[in-house]
């Protein structure tokens, strides 16, 4: 995968068919207008069925671990999916496709946030994981609905604060600091600091290299 700082504005196309090629630029007003109602839906779901007692006891929690595994996901999807580095040329193209062209290019705007062809299938699969192991495995079926909830939030979180990272100026506070840490990814050290929204995993996993102090 090229690993680069370019700044070139002119995307790099990636599909001949220019109906694929459409579907690779998308806004993230178009990942806010999908996924706030997504996350509305599955919290309002999870409320209806819940009583008053289950939301306080049930359904905040759930959320609130949904939006925390999100953390976890997005480190794992980033590190072993996106900067995996596979030896086929087929490979390679597929990883071009998800994620190589970003670090090509990092500041094309209509590149930065997730495709709904891509994230949507994903939240099925995380939602179909939850439903799984909470209710058909441990008979907690209250608890897949609003955590699914929570992790998409996460997720859309996630979406709009890298967008951020790459086109806002962050001048003070932790926006700031997660700022610099997407920028080093890119700029310093593209196979560490595979954390956006959180450096939590990279610290748990040896991916955050230490900071060099200046005498």
């Amino acid at each position: 995968m090229l690993e680069t700082t370019t700044r070139n504005e002119v995307p790099v196309r990636l599909f001949k068919s220019d109906a694929l090629e459409f579907f690779t630029h998308i806004s993230p007003v178009t990942v806010a207008v999908v996924w706030i109602p997504i996350v509305g839906i599955f919290l309002t779901l999870s409320i209806m069925e819940s009583s008053a007692w289950g939301v306080f006891w049930h359904i905040a929690p759930a959320f609130l671990a949904g939006v925390f595994l999100w953390t976890f996901w997005e480190y794992t999807i980033h590190r072993f999916i996106f900067h995996y580095h596979p030896k086929s040329e087929f490979g390679k193209r597929i990883n071009f496709l998800f994620h190589g062209n970003h670090h090509l290019q990092p500041m094309v705007k209509t590149r930065l946030v997730m495709p709904p062809m891509v994230s949507v299938p994903l939240g099925v699969f995380f939602y179909s994981l939850y439903f799984l192991i909470f209710d058909l495995l441990f008979g907690l079926d209250f608890w897949p609905k609003p955590m699914f909830a929570g992790t998409a939030l996460g997720y859309l979180m996630y979406d709009l604060t890298h967008y951020a990272t790459h086109h806002f100026r962050m001048k003070s506070g932790y926006l700031m600091q997660v700022r610099s840490h997407h920028m080093k990814h890119h700029a310093v050290s593209p196979d560490k600091r595979f954390g956006v929204t959180s450096r939590l995993w990279d610290f748990v996993f040896g991916t955050e290299p230490k900071e060099e102090t200046k005498a």
